[in-house]
């Protein structure tokens, strides 16, 4: 059943994200361009939402809210309750290190690293002690299916085990939220859906999830669909048919 957002049922569970009334504008030489124009939404624990939106949406200044990169010109973000306009540079940093897991679409990893050292990261500016992180990146590596490329580097490993790694760093500090930002564009269809695959595990485990993307076909692996246009919600979907319930059903 599809419902506007001012009518959603929404789940019992801890609000993790929530923002009313946000703008966001740009200054571009002399012109003023507003990317969000008065969004209102929250995102609860472990639910499954794809934003999505045509080009100039607002959608890629949304996922840059949501994961503290950036701040609203105007409007009220709260993050587990607290307030994100409130905070400074070290506070943001904090919050985007423990409690955000980022999945680029480029992966984002550190060409002469191990994919151990790579997942390791989050916990070296966590300030944790060698012993422990690394026996949590290798725990973190194993529940991706990469136990045994530990010790290999990107260049060693195919695009899809790349955004494994990339998702396993997105894990390894048990964020709040993961924020998968076009996960599967870099991938062809079938690694594609192995990643989503394991997005799906990786919600059905209790994790939040955030997937931006441009795909219908990507998007319908959410539980929740928020489509933006010119600034604003278009409409906000829930009980939409996940992708892999849909190819059974057919």
């Amino acid at each position: 059943m599809n419902k506007l957002n001012s009518d959603v049922t929404r789940p019992r569970d801890p609000v993790v994200i929530d923002i009313e009334n946000i703008t966001k504008d740009y200054v571009m030489g002399e012109e003023i361009v507003r990317a969000l124009r008065g969004v209102s939404l929250q995102i609860h624990h472990n639910e499954y939402v794809a934003i999505m939106g045509p080009s100039g949406s607002g959608k890629s200044t949304l996922m840059n809210m949501f994961g503290c990169l950036d701040t609203p010109t105007s409007g009220r973000y709260e993050f587990n309750g607290k307030n994100v306009a409130a905070m400074d540079d070290d506070e943001l940093a904090a919050i985007r290190n423990r409690e955000i897991g980022f999945v680029f679409q480029t992966f984002n990893l550190l060409p002469r690293s191990t994919s151990l050292r790579n997942v390791e990261l989050p916990l070296i500016y966590a300030g944790m002690n060698p012993e422990a992180r690394v026996e949590r990146a290798t725990q973190a590596l194993v529940d991706v299916g990469l136990g045994d490329r530990i010790h290999h580097k990107p260049n060693e490993l195919s695009g899809g085990q790349r955004q494994r790694v990339a998702i396993a760093r997105a894990l390894v500090n048990n964020p709040s939220i993961i924020l998968a930002d076009e996960p599967t564009g870099n991938l062809d269809s079938k690694t594609g859906e192995e990643i989503m695959a394991l997005l799906e595990d990786l919600y059905s485990r209790g994790n939040t999830i955030i997937l931006v993307t441009h795909e219908r076909d990507i998007a319908r692996h959410a539980r929740r669909t928020v489509h933006l246009r010119d600034g604003v919600i278009e409409s906000d979907e829930v009980g939409v048919m996940p992708a892999m319930e849909a190819i059974a059903a057919s």
